[in-house]
């Protein structure tokens, strides 16, 4: 997948489809909090998308507190947002 860093427009194109996503205030990750039910559930969540994010080689930063687990994304080694951010992104959604 394409690791060039997105335009600021290409951004705010991708954010159009990604409901509760957030651009950072540095413009360099996009966030979102994910709640469940319970605990159970919200570690399964991120069973699952890290099986994912493994699999495409690109992993979040988050963090879990009981029902919610709080993501970011972005391309550590480009310094912003890129396509594999608005992929991992829509998996996490269809999660």
């Amino acid at each position: 997948m394409n690791r060039d860093l997105l335009s600021a427009s290409d951004i705010q194109s991708a954010l159009t489809g990604l409901a509760g996503w957030d651009l950072t205030s540095n413009g360099k990750a996009i966030t979102r909090t994910f709640t469940f039910p319970g605990f159970g559930e919200a570690f399964g969540w991120m069973t699952r998308a890290a099986l994912i994010a493994e699999k495409v080689d690109h992993h979040p930063n988050w963090s879990n507190v009981y029902n919610r687990v709080e993501v970011e994304l972005t391309t550590h080694d480009r310094g912003g947002l890129t396509q594999l951010d608005i992929a991992l992104a829509k998996a996490m959604d269809a999660l």
